[in-house]
């Protein structure tokens, strides 16, 4: 009996002392799945200052397969509540004046942060990553998620293989 709750074990084995146990029916184990992590693998050419789909086109891992390459969204088949996370690189040939990453859920944008580079002085920024991350409530049939980006200023979303413009997400529990 657990008065509080808690249960705290230094080995768990099945009957015989060794091997493995058999969870019952109608036990919730904890997990973070599903979970998806891509990245941009080379450099995407956007407009000045259009807020663009970035065009996620290297798949880390995907634990159930929902990635959708063509239309660069991704939708968990599971309920919950999801950590979603991404970075735009932005760079180009001219100075970058603002740089801009945003989460999309259902087309529309739910988080989004901004890096205006722009100053009084002369110095050029070439480039800057952006870091944008929210809690989102998925209903695991028809919610998708997509992340874009802005750069202002020029025309690159820098992508390679040092994963410098990524998306991701997992569910929060069970």
């Amino acid at each position: 009996i657990m008065a509080d709750g808690t249960l705290k074990v230094g080995t768990i084995t099945n009957s015989a002392g060794s091997g493995n146990i058999t969870i019952g029916s109608g036990v919730t184990l904890n997990s973070n799945t599903p979970i998806f992590y891509g990245y941009l693998s080379s450099s995407q050419t956007v407009t000045s200052g259009t807020t663009t789909l970035v065009a996620i086109d290297t798949v880390e891992f995907d634990s159930n397969s929902n990635w959708d390459s063509s239309a660069y969204k991704w939708t968990p088949d599971e309920a919950g509540k999801y950590l979603v996370y991404g970075s735009v690189r932005c760079t180009g040939s001219t100075a970058v004046q603002i740089s801009m990453s945003a989460i999309y859920k259902n087309g529309s944008e739910h988080a989004e942060c901004q890096i205006d580079f722009r100053t009084a002085n002369t110095d050029a920024v070439n480039g800057g990553n952006v870091f944008v991350q929210s809690v989102i409530s998925m209903n695991g049939t028809s919610d998708y998620l997509q992340l874009y980006g802005r750069n202002l200023g020029t025309t690159i979303f820098n992508g390679d293989g040092d994963r410098r413009t990524f998306f991701g997400a997992y569910k929060l529990g069970a």
